[in-house]
């Protein structure tokens, strides 16, 4: 969707910003969606706080930083009876 031009309103004591259904859609939010809210002079930046999956952090992995593996020592506690 790319940038779009919007306004502040007023809502109550406070001010707002409504995403419109195609704004909200390109986004991948609905109501409850939780959010991060990053305030700087003159720039605000709404980023959703979503939980990575399993393949998104075996994706970001990298071998070579943890020496290609996962674990690097042997089993502990109940798995070393398993």
């Amino acid at each position: 969707m790319g940038t779009v031009a919007s306004q502040i309103s007023v809502w109550g004591n406070g001010l707002a910003l409504r995403l419109t259904k195609p704004m909200a859609k390109a986004a991948g939010v609905v109501a409850g969606t939780p959010v991060r809210v990053i305030v700087k002079p003159g720039r605000i930046v709404i980023e959703t706080e979503t939980e990575p999956t399993l393949e998104e952090m075996l994706a970001a992995f990298d071998s070579v930083k943890h020496g290609g593996e996962l674990l690097a020592d042997g089993p502990r506690g109940v798995e070393a009876f398993s």
